[in-house]
């Protein structure tokens, strides 16, 4: 298929189960707005590039600017060709640069590469985003991400806490970071690869192809069993999150410190 008719695919076979929730999710949290100037943030994966394409659609009915950014942090060189050939094929204009990111995180923190590469990555991508003049830059992080990440923080972590749609950057004054695959699911976006014949970049880190089992991996298996008995897990592991009842919590920290139940007896 070409750019064009995989680009057409999204208005017609892919409409409601891709376009509609991107859309959706737009509207909901107002993620893209006129004048915005917004860096998408390509990994090279089916997410971030289904992204691009939704993005570039979007821009018929708002106005606002796209940039297209790729990092490299050390692929091998039949990722990095792969990447390109996929960028080139969905006419996405994307621009790539260099960092040593894999190699950093493998050396300094062996137990936990992944944490510190996002991390690294996170900075890399809002800099590379603010000398292009961005004000926002989007992840393609879908729902099945998001509920994965309440549970990890639960299970792993011992929070309650969620993936936001929309997050003001801490250390890039101005900047946002936005995910506008939040009401997508993952499912929805493996179907459109196949159905236009796209493959795609998996984690070319060598830490990971060491775990053949990472704790999200285990999460994602966990959710899968469960919605087998009962399909509105999904929907109430979602829900969970914005039905959070502060008067029924142990504990509880915001911009203020620390809360204890114990404090209204004081």
């Amino acid at each position: 298929m070409t750019a064009k008719e995989i680009k057409r695919t999204l208005q017609s076979e892919f409409v409601r189960t891709l376009r509609k929730p991107f859309v959706d999710a737009v509207k909901a949290y107002g993620l893209v707005k006129p004048s915005d100037k917004v860096a998408v943030c390509i990994s090279g994966g089916k997410d971030s590039m289904l992204l691009a394409l939704l993005l570039q659609d979007l821009q018929h009915t708002v106005d606002f600017d796209l940039v297209f950014l790729a990092m490299d942090p050390g692929y091998a060189p039949k990722g990095r060709k792969h990447l390109e050939e996929n960028a080139k094929r969905l006419d996405i204009p994307l621009e790539i640069f260099d960092t040593d990111v894999l190699r950093v995180a493998g050396v300094h923190s062996a137990e936990h590469p992944c944490f510190l590469c996002a991390k690294m990555r996170r900075g890399y991508l809002y800099t590379e985003a603010r000398k292009r003049g961005c004000n926002k830059i989007a992840l393609g992080h879908h729902y099945d991400d998001a509920i994965g990440t309440v549970l990890m923080g639960l299970i792993y972590g011992g929070q309650v806490q969620a993936m936001l749609p929309r997050v003001k950057a801490k250390n890039y004054e101005g900047m946002e970071l936005i995910r506008p695959l939040y009401f997508t699911r993952e499912q929805s976006v493996l179907d459109w690869a196949e159905y236009c014949g796209l493959t795609f970049l998996p984690c070319d880190c060598p830490a990971k192809k060491l775990e053949s089992d990472t704790k999200r991996a285990e999460i994602k298996q966990l959710i899968a069993s469960l919605a087998a008995n009962n399909p509105q897990i999904e929907a109430n592991i979602f829900n969970a999150v914005k039905n959070v009842d502060t008067a029924k919590l142990l504990g509880w920290r915001d911009a203020n410190g620390k809360h204890n139940f114990l404090d209204q007896f004081e």
